[in-house]
Order: C-alpha cells, then structure tokens, then sequence
C-alpha cells in the first residue's frame, strides 16, 4: 500500500471543496460502487441513449476498461482539480460529437451530446450516488444538506451540453423529472441484454486471477442483488429481472454493515480502488488520504473557464452543430472504449 506522502496533491480544490454535501456523499463507499452499477443500469432505459450504446458497443467491447473510465470522469467532476475538470469536460464533448446515429424503433436521430441525453445521464449519476448512500449508508440528508446537494447537482451539469434551468433543484423535483421520462422510456431485447451485461459486470472489475475468481463471483452476485434492490419494480419487469422482497432486505441490511466498515478503513477503500479503477486512483487518493491540494481554492465554472480560456459546453456543441450542417458525420463512429473518458452515455 502506498505510503500517504507518495500520494500527488490536486492543483486546488475544482468546484465542491471539502465543506461541499457532494464530497460527503460521493466518497462514501456506495458512490463508486453500487451508485455507479445503479447510474449505469438505470440508463440503459432510455431509447435513444440505448442505440447509441448498442451501435458503440460501448458496454460489450472491453467492459471493464469502459467501467474505469466512467468512474475515472464521475469522480473527476466531483473531486478533481479545475483544470482537470475542464480537459475531461472538453474531451467528452468531442468524443460525444462523433456518436450519433438512428435510434431504430422510432426512426429518430440520436446525438450523445443532446442536451435531453445529458441530463438522463447526469441525473441518473446523481440521483443513483444519493439512493444507495441513503439506503446503504448513513441514511438520508437533512432538508439544508439535500437542498445544497442538488444544487451541487446543477453546479456540475455545467460540465455538460446541459440546460441547466431543466435541473431539478429538489427531490420533488427529481421524482417530477422521472415521471415526465417514465412514458419515454422503454425496454427492447438490446435494453434487456444490457441490463444483464452491466448487473453482472462486478467481477470483470478484479484482475483475471484463477486466485482472484471466487472472490469475483462473489462480488457479481452481491452487486447484482444490490442493484436490483435499488429499482422500483416497474423498471424491474421492464428489464427483465426479478427479486424477492426478501433478498431485497437481506442484502440491504447485509451491504450497510460492510459499507460501514469500509468507510471507517482509509487502507480498505484505496485497496478496493487500487483493485476496481486504477484510473480513479491519482483523483481520489488525495481526498481518502486528506492531502491537501496546492492552492486551497474552490472555482466557480465562469472563474475557471475565464482563467482558462475555454468555451462552456453549450457552446462547444453549437460550434461542432454548425460544422456538421457543412460536413455531417458517418453514425456512430467506433468506441471500443479505448478512448478516455467517455460515459456510457
């Protein structure tokens, strides 16, 4: 295990800080874990993102780099210096530039930086990260501290091709948000497949060790379980899946005491990194370890962005829309997941 002194310090402290509700709740150790499994699963319900990922093949060609990828770029956004926060903005609305396509049941296009598919993909991240914290961890926020986490929630969807006046700013909002979606969201064969390929994903996590192999199954059945106990029974059945309320219980009781044990072991929870997302480490070994950054500021995105030079992603995607009306681009252009940060989205 690394000694703390060997651990690189972040230029300063992006755009939460430590005093921030989303620093509390992201690393706990249920945001990276069965927070993330939840985001991912839960996205797959919706249409157009759904094609775009079956066209890429973004989650079956080399699923657990595509994983360390997206958890690289979730924690970036919340725990990563500024200057990090932006480059990993920039490059995801460049990958996303060359992802679209035909979503095939309604013969519509689709655009992986439309600002409607954004949102899906932010507020599945947030909302899910904030379920499983209340259900798995300490349990659920005070009015003031919900108030701030979303709108922490809004702060960071500027990082997106976001509108950001669509972002719910409470959990009454948040639930509006869903049952607006729920009529728009559906369930295909390729829906299923990738519902069973993301809540199995768990073992691809851990190096592929004859060693190492119980523990990865394990590990798949746990998560699995978990994830499913999150969802509301209607996305269940439209995914195919099935639990009793029974496991749902056992393994929600079981995943709060070993949560709990994790968060209060600094050694457990870089091991488990180390273990699952080798590219996370260098963004949140500093916060496990209380390393402070360089220069103890916290940016807003205008102060950033101007220090910087850089465009909002907003604009960014006018640009790239204007350039495609000249030359449009073949559909969905290869990601194998070889290319760095980029969500599932």
């Amino acid at each position: 295990m690394s000694n703390h002194n060997e651990v690189v310090p972040h230029e300063d402290y992006g755009f939460f800080g430590p005093d921030s509700v989303s620093w509390k709740v992201f690393s706990y150790p249920t945001a990276l874990s069965v927070g993330f499994q939840r985001t991912v699963v839960t996205e797959m319900y919706e249409p157009y993102l759904l094609a775009s990922v079956n066209d890429t093949g973004a989650v079956r060609k080399r699923p657990s780099l595509r994983y360390d990828r997206t958890l690289q770029y979730m924690a970036t956004v919340t725990f990563g210096d500024s200057t990090s926060v932006l480059k990993a903005s920039d490059i995801l609305v460049k990958i996303h530039s060359k992802i679209t396509g035909t979503e095939p049941i309604s013969g519509l296009r689709y655009d992986a930086n439309d600002p409607e598919a954004q949102l899906w993909i932010h507020l599945t991240a947030w909302h899910s990260v904030l379920y499983t914290y209340e259900k798995f961890g300490p349990g659920k926020l005070g009015p003031e501290e919900e108030q701030r986490y979303w709108a922490e929630c809004a702060l960071a969807a500027q990082f997106q091709t976001i509108n950001i006046d669509d972002v719910p700013r409470s959990r009454e909002q948040m639930r509006a948000y869903y049952e607006r979606m729920r009529p728009i969201l559906a369930a295909t064969e390729a829906t299923q497949e990738h519902v069973e390929l993301l809540l199995n994903a768990a073992d691809t996590l851990l190096p592929d060790s004859a060693l190492l192999w119980p523990v990865a199954k394990l590990t798949q059945a746990v998560f699995r379980r978990a994830t499913i106990a999150t969802l509301p029974r209607w996305m269940r059945k439209m995914g195919g899946v099935r639990q009793s309320p029974v496991t749902d219980a056992l393994i929600t009781v079981t995943l709060r005491m070993f949560f709990r044990m994790i968060a209060h072991s600094v050694a457990a929870q870089r091991f488990v990194l180390r273990t699952a997302s080798p590219l996370t480490v260098p963004v949140l070994d500093p916060i496990l370890c209380a390393v402070p950054p360089n220069n103890p500021m916290v940016w807003t995105p205008e102060q950033a962005r101007a220090r910087h030079g850089m465009l909002t992603p907003a604009e960014q995607y006018a640009r790239i829309r204007a350039a495609d009306a000249q030359e449009p681009l073949p559909d969905h252009a290869a990601a194998d997941g070889s290319r760095p940060l980029l969500a599932f989205g």
